[in-house]
């Protein structure tokens, strides 16, 4: 399936073309792309016409539709809780939640632990495509975590998506900045590292999600079983 190239609202050029890490959401609508604060501030004029309020979702903790994926998942720490956040979802999607999550997963490992996996880019290598396919290797021997489709064919087809210069890149590091200008949500990076911690056994420096997952999913079910709430700007910070 050909991937969409994204370009600047203003300016028409790709993040590549710009030099830049990756184009930046409207914080209003997510939907407008730019490549920097002076396109945004040169385009506000005619894009403050046409720039629609942010879709409202019926639970506050529901998640947003995301960039970059086709198909909108509203409950998706549920999903991890269930283990079931790859079901149902097209296949390239899922081939870039698998990469992402382990770009995120070598992004924290080395970040927090100088934890690598050679050969890998934070080694020297110019990609980090084998311990990758050792992620796919420990993802498929999860039980029921990857879809039905999944299939030897599907690892094969899953790394050469990540060397074909498309954003989930395996050639590129990450950082949690990145991913949530990427994808215009806060709580990817969290979605990203519960995953990789269900396929690694367990997470960065030997955390648990657990609790993360049980009360992001109370909050997507409506809300916290004693009646209390939880900003969703706190609760990465216990993972």
């Amino acid at each position: 399936m050909a991937n969409e190239t994204k370009t600047c609202a203003y300016c028409k050029k790709t993040a590549e073309a710009r030099e830049v890490p990756c184009l930046q959401a409207c914080a209003r609508c997510k939907t407008a792309l730019y490549c920097g604060r002076d396109c945004q501030k040169a385009d506000y004029k005619s894009h403050k016409k046409v720039c629609p309020k942010p879709v409202e979702h019926s639970n506050s903790y529901s998640a947003p539709r995301l960039h970059d994926l086709e198909q909108h998942v509203p409950d998706p720490f549920t999903r991890l809780d269930e283990g079931t956040y790859l079901h149902d979802r097209p296949e390239t999607d899922t081939f870039k939640l698998l990469i992402d999550s382990f770009r995120m997963r070598q992004a924290d490992d080395f970040q927090y632990e100088k934890r690598t996996t050679p050969p890998s880019i934070y080694t020297g290598a110019p990609s980090s495509t084998e311990p990758f396919r050792q992620y796919l290797d420990r993802a498929t021997a999860c039980q029921n975590l990857l879809p039905s489709w999944w299939d030897p064919k599907k690892i094969e087809e899953c790394v050469a998506f990540g060397m074909s210069r498309a954003w989930s890149d395996l050639k590129k590091k990450v950082t949690k900045h990145e991913v949530i200008q990427h994808y215009g949500y806060e709580k990817m990076p969290l979605q990203l590292r519960l995953l990789a911690e269900v396929i690694y056994g367990r997470g960065t420096m030997g955390e648990s999600g657990s609790e993360v997952r049980r009360l992001m999913r109370q909050m997507e079910s409506g809300g916290l079983s004693n009646g209390q709430s939880m900003t969703m700007l706190d609760i990465s910070r216990k993972f």
